[in-house]
């Protein structure tokens, strides 16, 4: 199973259009955000160009948290407070936005998640455990706007740049 993992759009409108475009075209029917969306009408634009599941956690720069909770809903998706842990393909996956002990972490679960930083990290600590961040879907700080798909069968990550 293949899932898309994307972070910080930071209301880059062109970038999420994009972003999303490339993850349908892919076939990829779950996406997980890492947060920082920002504003609630980004969720619209995603969803003119991408049709899946969408599952969101807040960032720190989520200021309007309760019409962008509103807004997912709307738009038949999902945005959650911080860490997230669910089970994917039979992989234990810890959300988050800020990278809090992320090694720690990768002791327990079997993929690590989080964003934050707008810097790409794709590291197996040991076998049968993954941390990931996506970088940046914005492209505002490092002038790179990416993504990543994630095969939780294989527990490998593919870097998008778009």
């Amino acid at each position: 199973m293949k899932i898309a993992v994307i972070s910080d759009t930071h209301d880059n409108i062109p970038a999420v259009k994009e972003a999303f475009r490339r993850i349908q075209d892919l076939g990829i029917r779950q996406v997980l955000h890492l947060g920082d969306v920002i504003a609630p009408f980004v969720v619209q634009f995603l969803r003119e160009v991408y049709d899946g599941r969408l599952l969101a956690v807040y960032g720190n720069n989520d200021g309007e948290r309760l019409f962008l909770r509103d807004t997912f809903q709307k738009f038949n998706a999902e945005i959650r407070v911080q860490p997230v842990v669910l089970e994917l393909h039979g992989r234990r996956i810890h959300m988050t936005h800020e990278p809090f002990a992320p090694e720690a972490l990768a002791q327990t679960f079997d993929v690590v998640l989080y964003g934050h930083t707008h810097e790409l990290r794709v590291e197996k600590p040991a076998p049968g455990h993954l941390i990931l961040n996506p970088g940046e879907a914005c492209g505002y700080l490092t002038g790179r706007r990416t993504f990543a798909v994630l095969d939780l069968e294989r527990l490998e990550a593919e870097i998008v740049e778009f």
